[in-house]
């Protein structure tokens, strides 16, 4: 039986000539022109361009590679498409048979490279002299000899770039159908391997003869050749050769494979994440990062298991996606591109004389109030100035900020909104989230098989920021993998014979509820926080945001939420709400100042300094937060961040003020709770109460059970299971004789109880004789 055969409708003798005449004859377009006019004119006349070919795009291209400036060539599908009607469906047949036109174009270009018009030097790299050493050889061989193939005469890369009307798909909408085309993958980045050499082209040398041979490599893996073919010397003379492989006449170019997550958004319910494998050549490695929100424009393709894999696997064939164009949807504030209508808009904000509160009213208008918090979080995106001394000392410019408060006063969406205003945000939450989760875990390499360092949250959100939900849920030994973040902003990994540091410069963004979820007014702030000092002294600014009554405010935001459900948006505020898109373009530009702190500024922070010390000395028994030297650099972050909103390069009075009114602002809704704590420290229905949580805290654990020597193993004591206490029950038989004895009454033990039962704090079982403690479940 065989197979049908079905001639194909495609010569490539005539593609080749429609490719030929596309990249000799396409111009760039008037407005390229115009805008790159002097960098065409200046560079292209100091590099050796000629005059004739300037304006043609791609064969300008093509010169700048030949005189070794350029390695890579990227053939836009928009230029193909606009190029000639007829070309319409050269796009198609590009698009459905990549990999086939990737050897047509590098074809074509190795016949239309032009003489380089720069000469070789001692100055170019040796692989730029071993190829013009080639490339003369293979000139000078006459015909029926056989010269370097043109894999090994190629110093660029061929790559297509997408049509911009492709849809970008998700991992799991990418189908069988897709096998060998060019289409366009959305997700995030999860892993990224090391550069590696990946073999392209194969050379040895016979040791009888001296000949050289070449193999092409497309595969994983390959069998090399042993006997040489040289029909001129071994062949003629009977005499087999054996070859053996030169390294440094043969091809690699970089390698890298990536790992892609599919979006939160594109996860259907129920389901979990899908990934795909990307493999990254050439120019194009080292240009991702994990944590980076990409479009990725590629060949699908199969590639069959290797190794113990590939017993395993039987019949199935794995896939990957062999780059050809990246694009980063969150770039680095350095790395963002601007138009004339976002310079125009950001010069008109610029002259804005309510800059600042303008500003703070566009991080999340949809929520209602919270203006200091909101002119917190935009000092954190914009952050002070990082400062690296002489000896290598490095002070911190990323200013951390603590949210704590109620449940329901929008502490969770505030840190959705920052995390995707940021340009590299991660959001976690600290039950889901691990010490490895959060710092690096030590994985084995799928490639090399080597033990690797794999960075979490907080790795990923370097140069970022890491809002963390839930912080006050996290483990204490998780948390404390954050605190040589918050200060030092690297973090130190002893594991697995790796011993390393990496970089996590990152703004900490943390929400907290209090220890028993609402904020208890009758313990003090100490206890409803439940942090250690060590951890607090860290953030720069800690907000407490309570849930209070009010007629008029509750009025308000209820209007306020009830419009945002009618309308899906917000409502007419004072001023006008500027876009995330110009926000993050502001903040990029003011970022690129560095301002410098001027003596008589340094001297008013001093002064300031001082007087917080004092205040702090005077009321060091009715405060929880105490000033020291990280206070004082907290304020210093604050007012460059502000300085850098009215893009000035020196810091003013009036920064330091604000600065000291937001940390004065953030402690006085400490203060004001803290003392009414303190009144209801004095009363006797808050002194039982420490008196019995003493009493949980200094219980003993149940003995275990005793048993006796009878027949049936009885217990010597006759206690029944129910009458087992618990470790978070306590006998009201021996609260009362505690309390009593403590020299309080029955009606205040009673009083005591009833009050904090209302709070939701403990609650009486087994028809009152156990006093069960809900805060510890």
């Amino acid at each position: 039986m065989s197979l049908t055969t079905i001639s194909s409708p495609v010569i490539y003798e005539e593609e080749k000539t429609r490719i030929r005449d596309f990249l000799s004859k396409f111009k760039q377009e008037e407005k390229d022109l115009a805008q790159n006019f002097a960098n065409i004119d200046i560079e292209d006349r100091a590099n050796g361009i000629p005059a004739e070919i300037r304006s043609l795009k791609y064969m300008s291209q093509l010169q700048r590679i030949a005189n070794r400036e350029e390695s890579m060539l990227v053939v836009d599908l928009e230029d193909v498409y606009s190029h000639e009607d007829s070309t319409a469906e050269l796009v198609s047949r590009i698009r459905s048979n990549t990999h086939r036109y990737v050897k047509l174009f590098s074809e074509v270009v190795d016949e239309l490279m032009p003489i380089p018009t720069k000469d070789i030097s001692e100055h170019d790299e040796v692989i730029d002299v071993i190829l013009h050493q080639r490339r003369e050889r293979n000139a000078q061989l006459e015909e029926g000899q056989t010269g370097f193939p043109p894999q090994l005469l190629r110093r660029y890369s061929l790559y297509f770039q997408p049509l911009k009307s492709d849809v970008a798909l998700a991992v799991r909408e990418v189908r069988g159908s897709s096998i060998g085309k060019l289409i366009t993958v959305r997700g995030i980045v999860t892993r990224v391997s090391e550069v590696k050499p990946l073999l392209q082209v194969n050379a040895y040398t016979c040791e009888v003869c001296g000949a050289e041979t070449f193999q092409d490599i497309s595969n994983k893996t390959f069998t090399p050749l042993a006997d040489c073919g040289n029909e001129a010397e071994c062949l003629k003379n009977g005499i087999r050769g054996t070859l053996h492989m030169q390294t440094r006449a043969c091809r690699f170019s970089p390698f890298q494979e990536v790992k892609i997550q599919e979006m939160a958004d594109q996860v259907p319910v129920g389901h979990i994440p899908r990934s795909m494998t990307v493999h990254v050549n050439g120019p194009l490695t080292r240009q991702m990062n994990p944590g980076d929100v990409v479009h990725l424009g590629g060949i699908f393709l199969p590639i069959p298991y290797t190794g113990f894999q590939a017993i395993r696997a039987g019949l199935l064939t794995d896939t990957y996606l062999e780059v050809h164009h990246i694009y980063q949807l969150k770039k680095q504030y350095t790395e963002m591109e601007s138009t004339p209508e976002i310079e125009q808009a950001l010069d008109e904000l610029a002259s804005n004389p309510q800059l600042y509160q303008t500003l703070a009213q566009s991080i999340a208008p949809e929520i209602y109030g919270h203006e200091d918090v909101k002119k917190a979080l935009l000092l954190l995106l914009v952050g002070g100035v990082t400062k690296l001394t002489g000896d290598g000392m490095k002070i911190r410019g990323d200013i951390n900020v603590c949210l704590m408060g109620d449940p329901g006063v929008a502490k969770s969406q505030l840190l959705k909104y920052i995390s995707k205003i940021a340009p590299r945000g991660v959001y976690t939450t600290g039950k889901g989230s691990s010490g490895v989760g959060l710092t690096a875990a030590v994985m084995r390499d799928p490639v090399t098989d080597e033990m690797v360092l794999e960075g979490g949250a907080l790795v990923l959100a370097d140069n970022g920021i890491c809002c963390i939900d839930e912080f006050d849920k996290m483990e204490e030994s998780d948390r404390t993998a954050i605190h040589e973040v918050m200060e030092q902003q690297t973090i130190s990994i002893s594991k697995a014979g790796i011993s390393t540091t990496l970089n996590a410069r990152t703004s900490i963004l943390a929400a907290a509820n209090p220890l028993y979820g609402r904020y208890n007014i009758k313990a003090s702030v100490g206890e409803n926080i439940n942090l250690p000092a060590a951890l607090l002294s860290r953030f720069d600014l800690l907000f407490l945001i309570l849930d209070k009554p009010s007629r008029d405010a509750d009025e308000r935001l209820a209007e306020h939420v009830t419009y945002v459900h009618m309308h899906n948006q917000h409502p007419e505020l004072d001023l006008d709400v500027i876009p995330p898109n110009v926000v993050r373009h502001f903040i990029a530009r003011a970022r690129q100042k560095r301002p410098t702190v001027p003596p008589q500024v340094s001297s008013y922070i001093v002064d300031s300094y001082v007087r917080l010390r004092k205040l702090s000395k005077d009321e060091s028994n009715k405060t929880t937060t105490y000033t020291s030297a990280r206070t004082l650099l907290g304020v210093l972050r604050l007012a460059q961040a502000l300085a850098r909103l009215r893009l000035a390069d020196i810091v003013v009075h009036a920064d330091v003020d604000e600065a000291l009114r937001l940390m004065e602002c953030s402690k006085e809704s400490l203060q004001d709770e803290d003392e009414e704590a303190q009144e209801f420290d004095r009363s006797a229905a808050s002194q039982i109460y420490r008196l019995i949580k003493g009493m949980l805290g200094r219980k003993a654990k149940p003995m275990p059970r005793r048993f006796g020597r009878g027949p049936e193993r009885q217990r010597d004591m006759d206690i029944d299971s129910d009458e087992e206490q618990e470790e978070d029950t306590l006998s009201m038989v021996d609260v009362r004789s505690r309390v009593l004895t403590a020299g309080w009454t029955e009606v205040q033990l009673m009083d005591c109880i009833t009050a904090y039962e209302d709070l939701s704090i403990w609650m009486r079982v087994a028809n009152g004789s156990k006093l069960k403690i809900l805060g510890n479940d």
